[in-house]
């Protein structure tokens, strides 16, 4: 299993199913998903880690030779924009979205679904787990409108030990 350890993220055998169903994800909110984003986002799905911005310009150098820094994070921008993927602050790196690729296909909205979510860090081996706990952003959320603050958006980034490397 990847090191994403996400069962949710799409695999190697489901991974074109998946892309198809995020260019429909996108379609449905006037949004499109070019074969440069998708590409980009092939890439980041296929990344057993997060993975950052130059690392995929290099991958992306193998099949167009032109790919310029800008072109990356144009493609990347879009990506967290529609939820297909999510950036670790912590890493400076990119993952996959898993709430992303369960959305029903026939849900008719065209909003974007922004979930709270969060993620867990391994500092030895960099494996990289997405939770979504609404308690958690509950308990954010709360603290924060108790200290006169209004929150929008929030990720947590929790960094310690993954079960695999506590074990070894």
């Amino acid at each position: 299993m990847p090191a994403t350890e996400n069962p949710a993220l799409p695999t190697t055998a489901n991974l074109g199913a998946s892309l198809d169903q995020a260019a429909a994800l996108c379609a449905r909110r006037g949004a499109q998903l070019t074969a440069l984003r998708r590409e980009v986002l092939r890439l980041v799905l296929e990344a057993e880690h997060p993975v950052g911005a130059y690392a995929l310009l290099d991958r992306l150098k193998a099949s167009r030779a032109g790919a310029a820094p800008p072109t990356v994070y144009r493609a990347l921008d879009f990506l967290v924009e529609q939820g297909l993927i999510h950036k670790v602050e912590r890493l400076n790196a990119f993952i996959g979205c898993a709430d992303a690729f369960e959305h029903p296909e026939d849900c008719g909205c065209a909003e974007q679904h922004d979930h709270p979510h969060q993620f867990l860090i391994c500092g030895r081996c960099g494996a990289t787990a997405e939770i979504s706990d609404p308690g958690v952003a509950l308990a954010l959320a709360r603290a924060a409108r108790a200290a006169g603050f209004t929150p929008g958006r929030a990720t947590v980034e929790v960094e310690g030990t993954c079960a695999r490397c506590a074990a070894a």
